[in-house]
Protein backbone atom coordinates (compact mmCIF):
# COMPACT_ATOMS: atom_id res chain seq x y z
CA UNK A 1 0.00 0.00 0.00
CA UNK A 2 2.38 2.69 -1.55
CA UNK A 3 1.38 6.11 0.46
CA UNK A 4 -0.22 5.54 3.48
CA UNK A 5 2.01 4.90 6.57
CA UNK A 6 2.16 1.10 6.84
CA UNK A 7 2.09 -0.89 10.19
CA UNK A 8 4.46 -4.17 11.09
CA UNK A 9 3.92 -7.42 9.88
CA UNK A 10 3.01 -9.11 12.84
CA UNK A 11 5.18 -12.42 12.19
CA UNK A 12 7.91 -10.00 12.21
CA UNK A 13 10.71 -10.57 14.94
CA UNK A 14 12.71 -7.56 16.37
CA UNK A 15 15.84 -7.18 17.77
CA UNK A 16 15.17 -5.17 20.36
CA UNK A 17 12.13 -5.83 21.85
CA UNK A 18 10.19 -2.65 23.70
CA UNK A 19 10.03 -2.77 26.95
CA UNK A 20 6.50 -2.24 28.69
CA UNK A 21 8.43 0.44 31.04
CA UNK A 22 8.35 2.68 27.85
CA UNK A 23 4.66 2.75 27.29
CA UNK A 24 3.66 3.23 30.79
CA UNK A 25 3.88 7.84 31.32
CA UNK A 26 5.75 9.30 34.32
CA UNK A 27 2.66 10.90 35.51
CA UNK A 28 0.29 7.63 35.17
CA UNK A 29 -2.23 6.94 37.24
CA UNK A 30 -1.07 2.97 37.63
CA UNK A 31 2.32 4.21 39.39
CA UNK A 32 0.29 5.62 41.86
CA UNK A 33 -1.49 2.43 42.79
CA UNK A 34 1.32 0.41 41.96
CA UNK A 35 4.12 2.40 44.78
CA UNK A 36 0.67 2.88 47.27
CA UNK A 37 0.04 -1.23 47.40
CA UNK A 38 4.21 -1.85 47.25
CA UNK A 39 3.83 0.20 50.47
CA UNK A 40 1.22 -1.53 52.26
CA UNK A 41 1.44 -3.83 55.00
CA UNK A 42 -1.00 -6.64 53.92
CA UNK A 43 -1.14 -8.75 56.99
CA UNK A 44 -1.43 -6.06 59.17
CA UNK A 45 -4.40 -4.95 57.12
CA UNK A 46 -6.12 -8.66 57.39
CA UNK A 47 -5.23 -9.49 54.06
CA UNK A 48 -5.58 -13.68 53.81
CA UNK A 49 -2.19 -15.58 52.34
CA UNK A 50 0.15 -12.85 52.63
CA UNK A 51 2.41 -14.97 53.69
CA UNK A 52 3.55 -17.73 51.28
CA UNK A 53 3.09 -21.16 52.23
CA UNK A 54 5.91 -23.60 52.78
CA UNK A 55 4.08 -26.36 50.86
CA UNK A 56 1.97 -27.01 47.83
CA UNK A 57 1.99 -24.96 44.64
CA UNK A 58 2.55 -21.49 44.79
CA UNK A 59 -0.51 -18.69 44.46
CA UNK A 60 -0.67 -15.04 43.86
CA UNK A 61 0.89 -12.65 45.98
CA UNK A 62 -1.86 -10.86 47.29
CA UNK A 63 -0.71 -7.69 46.19
CA UNK A 64 -0.77 -8.44 42.84
CA UNK A 65 -4.17 -9.18 43.13
CA UNK A 66 -5.11 -5.88 44.96
CA UNK A 67 -3.22 -4.43 42.03
CA UNK A 68 -5.86 -5.57 39.80
CA UNK A 69 -8.55 -5.01 41.34
CA UNK A 70 -7.47 -1.48 42.34
CA UNK A 71 -7.19 -0.82 38.86
CA UNK A 72 -10.60 -2.03 37.80
CA UNK A 73 -12.31 0.20 39.69
CA UNK A 74 -10.71 3.37 39.08
CA UNK A 75 -11.27 2.17 35.42
CA UNK A 76 -14.71 1.05 35.86
CA UNK A 77 -13.73 -2.83 35.38
CA UNK A 78 -15.40 -4.45 37.95
CA UNK A 79 -15.85 -7.90 36.57
CA UNK A 80 -13.65 -10.93 37.10
CA UNK A 81 -13.81 -11.83 33.74
CA UNK A 82 -12.80 -8.64 32.16
CA UNK A 83 -9.95 -8.38 34.41
CA UNK A 84 -8.49 -11.31 33.43
CA UNK A 85 -9.38 -10.06 29.93
CA UNK A 86 -7.56 -6.73 30.29
CA UNK A 87 -4.77 -9.07 31.77
CA UNK A 88 -3.55 -10.40 28.78
CA UNK A 89 -3.99 -7.20 26.40
CA UNK A 90 -4.21 -3.94 28.59
CA UNK A 91 -0.78 -2.86 28.40
CA UNK A 92 -1.11 -0.64 31.69
CA UNK A 93 -2.52 -3.90 33.48
CA UNK A 94 0.52 -6.14 32.04
CA UNK A 95 2.88 -3.67 33.43
CA UNK A 96 1.34 -3.23 36.72
CA UNK A 97 1.20 -6.93 37.35
CA UNK A 98 4.13 -8.12 35.69
CA UNK A 99 2.37 -9.70 32.71
CA UNK A 100 0.35 -12.27 34.85
CA UNK A 101 -2.82 -13.11 34.26
CA UNK A 102 -4.95 -14.66 36.97
CA UNK A 103 -7.67 -16.65 35.85
CA UNK A 104 -11.23 -15.07 37.03
CA UNK A 105 -11.93 -17.17 39.73
CA UNK A 106 -8.27 -16.25 41.20
CA UNK A 107 -9.64 -12.84 41.19
CA UNK A 108 -13.24 -13.82 42.63
CA UNK A 109 -12.24 -15.68 45.10
CA UNK A 110 -9.31 -12.91 46.34
CA UNK A 111 -12.18 -10.58 46.05
CA UNK A 112 -14.68 -12.71 48.44
CA UNK A 113 -11.77 -13.79 50.90
CA UNK A 114 -10.49 -10.27 51.44
CA UNK A 115 -13.33 -8.49 51.20
CA UNK A 116 -12.74 -6.17 54.43
CA UNK A 117 -9.22 -5.79 54.14
CA UNK A 118 -10.04 -4.36 50.76
CA UNK A 119 -12.37 -2.15 51.82
CA UNK A 120 -10.12 -0.84 54.57
CA UNK A 121 -7.11 -0.36 51.87
CA UNK A 122 -9.77 1.51 48.91
CA UNK A 123 -10.90 3.64 52.50
CA UNK A 124 -6.56 4.80 52.62
CA UNK A 125 -6.42 4.80 49.06
CA UNK A 126 -9.15 7.61 48.63
CA UNK A 127 -7.79 9.95 51.17
CA UNK A 128 -3.89 9.23 49.93
CA UNK A 129 -5.61 10.28 46.41
CA UNK A 130 -7.13 13.37 48.15
CA UNK A 131 -3.89 14.43 49.86
CA UNK A 132 -2.24 14.41 46.80
CA UNK A 133 -4.96 16.38 44.93
CA UNK A 134 -6.11 14.22 42.28
CA UNK A 135 -9.36 14.05 43.88
CA UNK A 136 -11.67 16.51 44.71
CA UNK A 137 -14.68 15.18 45.05
CA UNK A 138 -16.85 15.32 48.44
CA UNK A 139 -18.71 11.67 48.09
CA UNK A 140 -16.68 8.62 46.73
CA UNK A 141 -18.26 5.35 46.19
CA UNK A 142 -15.81 2.25 46.49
Amino acid sequence: MAGFIEGVQRSQTVLFPERLEDRIGEDDLVRVVDLFVDELDLADLGFVRSISARTGRPGYHPAVLLKLFIYGYLNRIPSSRRLERESGRNVEVMWLIGRLVPDHKTIAEFRRTNGRAIRRTCAQFVELCRRIGVLKGETVAI
